[in-house]
């Protein structure tokens, strides 16, 4: 049975659909092209910043995040709809912050238009959701918590949900599953939605990858139980690494008797103007998912629909298995990228691996894709199986990769991946390896007990002369982003 007559879903094209197929290389101007539109469509909300985006604005597209942030937000009216992803004590950044950053920047944030901040934690460590729960709060922004999912001993369904019920009472206005590498299976799914709704009180949104081939039929589920809101994307920046395509799950809702609320002709519009940019895009865009085409609803089997509909609605496991291949169909039958069962071992998130291949191919060593991603589960299980999210996924990716390109396991150790086993990132869920932690330990070092952040001096109270800060948002950049940031200014400003 149905528990809800309407699903609201919310758009990620712009932010996570190009982080995730493109490597964040969309371009203020590409994006604004389709904003007002997108806009328009009805959505419930519209994930526009944040995750990589400020630092690949700075790094590949020689702009400034905040100016695209305050576009955005001239250009809606208001900046309530506008969701950003927040990387907890990290902030947009790869390493924790002291709180008085920390709090500094999420008010910048606020004020220049974001109006819901999705909070999570690479390690699920809530002492590093704290402080930003409370500042996001403070300055007038809505606070979506998310739990960064993932599978290993330690992560079991109740794990999850205590997690969940834990943010609520730490002040979280709705959570969010954050499945960052379609991990979530199916079945379990049905599990986890039907626990969180009992636990909850506060709205949950389902945010699920489609690389595994399940994040769509997790969104049937979810709409079945009774989830409040299902993060999409549009084609071509939809399936794939990215997300479920709207295009597919409004024939969902609709055969299931849920008021969508969407302009579903202006979806195409949008699509239409979507994939020139995808083209303009395809030197970051890996050429094995490439092959998209336009997608109209009369393109979508309704009795294919209609048949994991039916399986759904039995609420069973078998049930639920008989639906996953049906619906694997359904997408390849729209020509979306062909899922990739691996990832359920090597646990990789999309933006990490559209990333990892463009790194990789630069290095011209593409050819040890497939090793490093073997490497991959044993590194995050010698980590004390930690979510792969940013910047987890890039730092035990790279550990990964410095293992099968140096010739033997940890002859080389970053200093990150040091820091994560040290604790310097959080309370890792599961134990690190204790060989590899005493090789990286200093005689007499100990890992961190306290709250990370706790350990770290604040830095907006020193006094920074540099020419090429001129605003407290500079100062951010700077601060945030470092060597980064400092190029970026310079060369805005015109200073050597």
């Amino acid at each position: 049975m149905i528990m809800s007559r309407k699903v609201n879903f919310v758009d990620v094209t712009l932010r996570d659909g190009h982080q995730s197929l493109a490597a964040t290389r969309m371009s203020t101007e590409q994006a604004m092209r389709v904003l007002k539109m997108v806009d328009n469509i009805g959505y419930a909300a519209l994930e526009l910043w944040g995750g990589a985006v400020l630092d690949s604005c700075i790094r590949f597209l020689n702009e400034d995040p905040w100016e695209r942030l305050e576009t955005f937000q001239e250009t809606l009216g208001s900046g309530k709809k506008i969701r950003a992803l927040l990387r907890g004590q990290n902030l947009f950044g790869y390493q924790p912050y002291p709180d008085d950053l920390v709090v500094s920047f999420i008010k910048q944030a606020v004020e220049s238009g974001v109006g819901i901040m999705r909070i999570f934690d690479a390690l699920n460590d809530w002492r590093n959701l704290q402080v930003p729960i409370l500042a996001t709060k403070a300055y007038g922004g809505l606070v979506e918590a998310a739990l960064s999912y993932t599978t290993s001993p330690v992560h079991t369904t109740d794990y999850f949900v205590d997690f969940a019920v834990k943010l609520e009472e730490e002040g979280a206005d709705q959570i969010a599953i954050k499945d960052m590498a379609g991990l979530l299976y199916p079945t379990e799914a049905l599990i986890l939605c039907k626990k969180l709704k009992q636990k909850l009180s506060v709205p949950i949104v389902i945010h699920s990858h489609t690389t595994t081939g399940v994040a769509s039929l997790n969104a049937v589920i979810a709409m079945q139980e009774g989830i409040d809101f299902i993060d999409t994307a549009i084609t071509p920046f939809a399936g794939g690494t990215s997300h479920p395509p709207i295009e597919v799950m409004i024939v969902f809702a609709e055969e299931m008797g849920l008021d969508h609320g969407l302009d579903k002709d202006l979806i195409l519009k949008v699509q239409e103007k979507l994939f020139p940019v995808f083209d303009e895009l395809g030197d970051s865009i890996p050429d094995k998912i490439k092959h998209y085409k336009p997608v109209k609803y009369s393109d979508v089997d309704r009795k294919k629909v209609n048949q994991i509909i039916e399986l759904v609605a039995k609420s069973e496991p078998a049930a639920i298995e008989q639906a996953i291949p049906l619906m694997r169909e359904l997408l390849m039958g729209l020509s979306y990228p062909k899922y990739d069962d691996k990832i359920f071992e090597a646990q990789v998130p999309g933006g990490m691996l559209s990333n990892l291949h463009n790194q990789l191919k630069g290095m011209g060593k593409l050819d040890m894709m497939d090793k490093i991603m073997e490497e991959i589960p044993s590194v995050r299980k010698d980590a004390g199986y930690v979510p792969l999210v940013t910047p987890t996924s890039q730092i035990v990716g790279s550990q990964a990769a410095f293992n099968v390109i140096s010739g033997g396991r940890y002859n080389v150790v970053s200093d990150e991946f040091k820091m994560i086993l040290k604790g310097e990132f959080g309370k890792t869920p599961g134990p690190t390896n204790a060989e590899i932690l005493q090789k990286v330990l200093r005689p007499g070092e100990e890992p961190l007990k306290y709250r990370p952040a706790s350990y770290l001096h604040p830095v907006l109270e020193d006094a920074y002369d540099l020419p090429f800060v001129k605003t407290h948002k500079d100062l951010l950049l700077h601060l945030l982003f470092k060597q980064s940031a400092d190029t970026f200014l310079k060369r805005r400003y015109g200073v050597s």
